[in-house]
């Protein structure tokens, strides 16, 4: 029987050969002290580089459909197409790199500041230009109980936030909901090819999580919703029956009923 244990990365963490940022978000104590069901809800960084026996791995999770948050030309550049796996494209364009390039470009000196704010600003414009498509992963979810994969590019801005509504709407903590965001920092490996004429400093800002990233989309939450209750029900379209079903789905009965992990699956 397991034991809720959310910091045990050997049960959430699973190692892939061409994904350093895929893991589960069970185990994390829910609503009425109900944790989340391992083996349901996946995040990752994208799936484009997976190999036979990643795709196996995938199989044996049961992952049917994956929700890729990429914009149109990252997805062009690295697509993916995976027998028994749907793909559903929830689309958010990519802003940081972008804006630093340009400002690179125009040669201005770039900061470790400039990058910081860029960051700030995209977390920001995740809640103000793009919830709809945080509702849409919502829909899919209380359309069907199978498990599912949400991702971008790294798996840490815009699936970062996708895990923290996820979680919140769960009833978890926000202890645990900082732990898994911040996660990614112990997990990601990024790929050396691209962004590489800013420095090291402005990349390693680009490349990592920190909190004020996050801190930066919820604060908008509670400025223009009035908090994330708010948020989820009036932007997110989550009513109190959707939030019932959701939990009723995703959440085990109690740590009795959970089930740990099968060990086949973390190889």
């Amino acid at each position: 029987m397991l034991t809720h244990n959310p910091s045990d990365l050997s049960k959430r963490h699973i190692p892939l050969t061409g994904a350093t940022n895929f893991r589960d978000l069970g185990g994390y104590m829910g609503h009425e002290g109900k944790p989340v069901k391992w083996r349901k809800i996946f995040r990752s960084d994208h799936l484009a580089s997976l190999d036979e026996n990643d795709l196996r791995q995938l199989k044996t999770l049961e992952i049917g459909r994956t929700f890729d948050f990429r914009g149109v030309t990252e997805s062009q550049s690295q697509p993916y197409q995976w027998p028994g796996i749907q793909r559903h494209s929830l689309s958010i364009e990519p802003t940081v790199v972008q804006r630093l390039q340009a400002q690179h470009l125009s040669g201005k000196p770039l900061s470790a500041a400039d990058a910081l704010d860029a960051m700030q600003t995209t977390y920001r414009d995740f809640v103000k230009s793009d919830s709809h498509r945080f509702a849409e992963l919502f829909d899919h979810m209380l359309t069907k109980p199978e498990p599912l994969l949400f991702h971008c590019t790294a798996g840490k801005d815009r699936t970062g936030l996708a895990a923290a509504l996820i979680l919140s709407a769960l009833g978890v903590s926000e202890k645990d909901i900082w732990q898994d965001y911040l996660l990614t920092n112990q997990l990601y490996k990024r790929n050396s090819a691209g962004a590489s004429n800013l420095s090291p400093d402005v990349l390693k800002i680009v490349w990592e999580v920190q909190a004020s990233f996050l801190q930066s989309s919820l604060d908008v939450i509670q400025q223009d919703h009035g908090g994330m209750h708010n948020y989820l029900s009036q932007q997110l379209k989550l009513s109190p029956a959707a939030l019932d079903k959701l939990r009723a789905t995703y959440l085990a009965l109690s740590l009795i009923h959970i089930s740990e992990p099968t060990r086949q699956a973390e190889i």
